[in-house]
């Protein structure tokens, strides 16, 4: 087995509009590479042969981390997992991407991996793109024609496949404010802790007086990619959590994939698996304060 990459060239520019002209004087044969956690592995077995590789990396702009002034959280495409585990106000005002980062790989890919990296691969089984759509975020896509707004549930198209075009490149993403009434579960399950999800399930409950008034859920690691099931959440809404609420969601929700069947994996196994991580998630959600109430 070639565990060496092919000849290639190598550039990092400073600007987005270096890249953009890399991109076209070696159209189709060019690879932009972010944190590289996916690329080089695919490059080392030949699965991906690039003969330029354009290293964002050199574009101050593409690792900006910032609040602004209306409240949303603005994040460049080279912002590394672990930059924001270690953003106080990232952790305080968007808990549940502190929830969700430590199930992404290692430490030590966290340290490398980033925000665009992640999303552009588009594997189903991915955090980010699932994360993305709970959160109702927004890309901006960028490209010679100009830049473009993608919201989180049309960016994903399929294994591998997402919304960004031939001569493109994620800029940025774009988290919306949350109130406090929001709380943030989520359960996934694999093989090993590090390991890609065989399947997930992430939850925003938003209570008033012990009642729920809004409730989103996205299952990840199922079909060929996440999918946001917020009807399946629809009956809990007018109640207090209960144990017979949640279990009905996850069998709800088990009901309405199509799971995908790999060597990881077959497709009812992962169905067994969503009646748990949604049910589980539920609770982290949830919360300790609710684990006695009523059936």
């Amino acid at each position: 087995m070639r565990l060496k990459p092919s000849a290639f060239s190598y550039r990092r520019p400073t600007s987005v509009n270096e890249v953009f002209s890399l991109l076209r004087e070696y159209a189709g044969d060019a690879k932009i590479i972010a944190g590289g956690q996916s690329l080089v592995p695919a490059m080392n077995l030949r699965l991906a042969t690039p003969k330029m590789l354009v290293d964002l990396g050199g574009i101050p702009a593409l690792s900006e981390l910032r609040v602004s002034e209306s409240g949303y959280l603005y994040a460049g495409a080279m912002v590394t997992h672990g930059r924001f585990l270690s953003d106080p106000l990232v952790l305080r005002d968007w808990p549940m991407i502190g929830k969700v980062l430590p199930h992404v790989a290692h430490e030590a890919i966290r340290t490398r991996g980033t925000l665009g990296g992640s999303l552009c691969h588009g594997d189903p089984a991915a955090e980010w793109p699932a994360l993305c759509m709970l959160l109702d975020a927004r890309m901006t896509l960028c490209g010679l024609e100009g830049k473009r707004e993608v919201a989180a549930h049309e960016f994903s198209l399929g294994v591998y496949e997402t919304a960004v075009r031939e001569g493109e490149l994620l800029e940025k993403v774009c988290f919306p404010p949350f109130d406090t009434e929001w709380r943030w579960g989520c359960c996934e399950v694999s093989r090993r802790q590090g390991d890609f999800a065989l399947a997930g399930a992430m939850v925003g409950l938003r209570l008033r007086g012990g009642v729920l008034i809004d409730a989103r859920l996205v299952v990840f690691g199922v079909e060929d990619k996440p999918r946001r099931m917020d009807a399946e959440l629809s009956h809990l809404l007018g109640q207090p959590p209960s144990i017979s609420g949640f279990s009905r969601a996850g069998l709800f929700a088990a009901m309405n994939v199509s799971p995908r069947a790999d060597l990881h994996a077959s497709a009812d196994f992962r169905q067994d698996l969503v009646i748990v991580c949604v049910e589980r998630a539920l609770w982290d959600a949830a919360g300790t304060e609710f684990s006695g109430v009523a059936r």
